[in-house]
């Protein structure tokens, strides 16, 4: 099938499936097959960890603080510990994900979704803790999914990493 049709095919289904979930109805076959897109997730918790150790830091110094204890002071130093404590919530639970589909792969990155088509990568790195992603562009940085820093299960990001770049013909280096 072209992409174009494929791409019409999908937004139809879409369509149809709002319409029939508004009327109570079972979604139908969505038109891309099962298998085709495999998401793998991990999670952050070195960042958010640092976060909460600086907030409570931030909440020491202002507690032992007495000099200038007025009360516009005593309410920021609260504020700045309460963000700091979100922040470092909404890291967390936004786990950080490798999305492959059949001709490209995304990933959130800077509060972004970002895409790399098969065609614009350059090769795949894989390693025992890391799998990495190097694009064409010298201009775009390279995707590194690690284990240790994101909890990851590289060795199954690997493997299915590895189909496809035999299907697209794109260099594998193992490590």
């Amino acid at each position: 099938m072209a992409r174009s049709w494929e791409r019409m095919v999908q937004r139809n289904s879409q369509q149809i499936n709002k319409r029939r979930k508004k009327e109570g109805k079972e979604s139908i076959y969505r038109s891309s097959p099962a298998g085709q897109t495999d998401v793998y997730k991990g999670r952050n918790i070195i960042f958010p960890v640092l976060l909460a150790a600086l907030g409570i830091l931030y909440w020491m110094i202002g507690q032992f603080d007495t000099s200038s204890a007025s009360q516009n002071s005593l309410m920021l130093n609260w504020v700045g510990v309460v963000l700091y404590f979100a922040l470092a919530a909404m890291i967390f639970f936004r786990r950080p994900y490798l999305k492959v589909e059949r001709a490209r792969v995304s990933t959130f990155k800077f509060n972004r979704q970002r895409f790399l088509e098969a065609s614009d990568i350059e090769k795949i790195v894989i390693s025992r803790n890391s799998v990495s992603i190097k694009p064409k562009a010298t201009k775009r940085g390279q995707w590194t999914f690690s284990r240790l820093l994101n909890r990851f299960d590289t060795s199954v990001m690997g493997e299915r990493m590895e189909q496809f770049a035999n299907q697209h013909k794109i260099s594998v280096e193992h490590k």
